[in-house]
């Protein structure tokens, strides 16, 4: 591959030498654009609109700001610091923050017209507009006003608006408003305290310019492999301002083994595209002979380079990994790669830990014996997939639930849902998606069809469009059986006591296919469901030990005891896999076996290990009606 293409920036050859969870990277994206870059974090102008006056009085035009805030960071410590105040502010309703700051543009190295300007916001939210020297912006998708806060969005910048020294102009707008994707975080239905925790919003990821070409591949790039074949699917995106003809080239290269660079690609394809303004989704199949499956014990990753080649062989290029894996439940267990896989996961909850707290948090949970991860209701720094990806982790993510049920709420729901498949859909690691997490955000489910009827077509959805994740309606409680069918590839329970005879009973009762009295809501909802082994048991939630809450010992070795005998009590039964809760302690949960700052295990190492390889032996007796 060509190391000294114009596109290639700053710093290629430690990006080379390096694996990638050692190097650091200071984007929170996975796709990479090897292209000058210009992070805007550090020091902005800081402005609270308690009165929500500022858009009628032109702040953007101009205005003095008072304070002072470093990018990224929460509107709740930028208003404890501007009052002075150590701990995060609390607001109780309406959050409107206003922030300012100059740049220069950097070189276009490009000449002839090939280049612009994009500028781009790791997370910010959950309401965000944009101004340019008083002008307002409109992001790629179109959009005046941005809502969400979790994922990534970008503005070009038209080059007339740019002036030598620039002025950036960002109003952030948040609420306490129960119908916006909140996760875990405080709202007017659910107050902080116990398992609901302080808001952490606004400014979260960095931002940051960038030169890219006029006609490019988006950052948004999906795999879908299927192991028997070693075809890999690809669907890239396509930004066009100039129509023509293209050529869409996908190499497949080795990763770079620590001294040099793979030289040869794999495989490699050219597609010819006849491509219109605007922006386009293509799918695209490559065949990999020979190519290495990605697991937790073999995390084999690819890299992908992606060019899209112009009438006058102008390439604009991205580069991202990818892994080769197919998950899969079928009767008892779930399959990785067509071996029936028991997963030892561990509940994840990175609150505000830093990136790398959060690199600590992974290596410790691998240390643990876990092979799953369920990163729980919260967006996170895409850079944990990555990392994941690194390690040979998977993970179980989850849609940050609304907190009441309406019919804005589920539109608030898939909209969030859609911007979070968008740009994590190039990993491996990832298996597992959540739509929604015990009734959070879908309270009514049991006694609104509409809401069962908008989750019975996600997982459809999900199914037809995105056929490399397996899909859970409503974790923990009340999944929906329609026509006897259950709208979930995998039948969760969540389950919380501190009493080894209780744990025994209500895994006998959950194994029997007792489906009420076991969890605290009955676990199927709609038409009858009878369970005879059919999809795979997990009990995705249990322990919580340390937490007063759920009861458990408070002394570390007490703990380990305990955790081993529950594990044991586990194994014994026809079950799937597991989730301990938790890996960290978070605001008022206390019942983390990972120092949240140090990585440190406070229990022995691989105690969550208890994986056998499950033998082929026939399903146990099907329960008595």
């Amino acid at each position: 591959m060509d190391t000294n293409h114009v596109n290639y920036g700053l710093a290629l050859s430690a990006e080379e030498q390096q694996p990638i969870e050692d190097t650091p990277n200071p984007l929170p994206r996975a796709v990479l654009r090897l292209n000058n870059v210009m992070l805007l974090d550090g020091e902005w102008r800081f402005a609270l609109d308690a009165d929500d006056a500022g858009l009628n009085e032109s702040w953007y035009l101009g205005r003095d700001y008072e304070h002072r805030a470093t990018w990224p960071g929460s509107v709740e410590m930028h208003l404890a610091e501007a009052r002075g105040l150590s701990d995060p502010a609390r607001w109780h309703d309406q959050v409107v923050a206003w922030y300012e700051r100059e740049f220069t543009v950097p070189a276009c190295a490009e000449p002839g017209g090939r280049c612009m300007y994009q500028l781009t916001f790791g997370a910010c939210g959950y309401e965000t507009r944009v101004w340019l020297n008083g002008r307002p912006l409109r992001t790629i998708e179109g959009e005046d006003v941005h809502y969400g806060e979790y994922t990534s969005f970008s503005f070009e910048l038209d080059e007339s608006l740019l002036l030598p020294v620039n002025r950036l102009t960002v109003r952030i707008a948040d609420t306490m408003d129960a119908e916006t994707p909140r996760g875990k975080q405080e709202s007017h239905v659910y107050k902080r305290g116990g398992i609901w925790y302080q808001t952490y919003t606004g400014a979260v990821r960095s931002v940051w310019l960038e030169v890219v070409e006029r006609n490019r591949l988006r950052s948004r790039v999906s795999v879908v492999s299927l192991v028997e074949d070693r075809l890999v699917r690809f669907n890239v995106a396509t930004r066009i301002h100039d129509p023509g003809q293209y050529t869409l080239r996908l190499q497949v290269f080795e990763r770079p083994n620590g001294h040099s660079p793979a030289t040869e690609p794999l495989a490699s394809s050219d597609f010819p595209l006849r491509l219109e303004a605007g922006q386009k989704q293509q799918r695209v199949v490559l065949e990999v002979p020979g190519a290495e499956l990605w697991s937790p014990e073999h995390p084999q990753l690819y890299r992908l380079v992606a060019e899209l080649i112009d009438e006058h062989g102008y390439a604009a290029r991205i580069e991202a990994q990818f892994g080769l894996r197919k998950i899969e439940a079928r009767g008892r267990y779930v399959y990785l790669n067509n071996e029936p896989t028991y997963l030892d996961g561990i509940l994840y909850q990175p609150g505000t830990a830093s990136y790398e707290e959060i690199r600590r948090h992974f290596r410790a949970m691998k240390e643990l014996g876990c092979n799953l991860v369920r990163v729980h209701i919260a967006g996170v720094d895409p850079r944990i997939y990555q990392l994941a990806d690194e390690l040979g982790l998977l993970l179980w993510v989850e849609v940050p639930s609304p907190h009441s049920s309406t019919p804005r709420s589920r539109q608030n729901h898939r909209a969030e849902l859609l911007r979070m498949l968008a740009l994590m859909e190039t990993h491996p690691s990832i298996v597992i998606w959540s739509l929604y997490n015990e009734d959070w955000g879908a309270q009514d489910i049991a006694s609104n069809a509409a809401t069962r009827r908008y989750i019975i077509e996600t997982y459809h959805y999900m199914h037809l469009e995105h056929p490399q994740f397996l899909v859970v309606d409503n974790d923990g409680w009340q999944h929906i059986s329609w026509e006897g069918r259950l709208k979930s590839d995998l039948l969760t329970a969540h389950l919380y006591t501190p009493a080894l005879d209780r744990w025994r009973e209500v895994l006998d009762q959950l194994t029997a296919g007792q489906m009420d009295g076991v969890a605290a809501f009955p676990l199927v909802v709609g038409d009858p469901f009878f369970y005879r082994h059919q999809v795979p048991l997990i009990v995705s939630e249990w322990g919580g030990f340390g937490f007063p809450d759920y009861g458990g010992p408070q002394d570390a070795d007490a703990r380990t005891e305990q955790i081993r005998q529950f594990k044991h009590e586990l194994r014994q039964r026809p079950i799937a896999g597991d989730v301990y809760t938790q890996a960290t302690n978070i605001e008022d949960e206390r019942n983390g076996l990972i120092d949240p700052q140090t990585g440190e295990l406070s229990v022995p190492a691989g105690l969550l290990d208890s994986r056998t390889k499950p033998e082929a032996s026939p399903d146990p007796p099907m329960p008595t009606v």
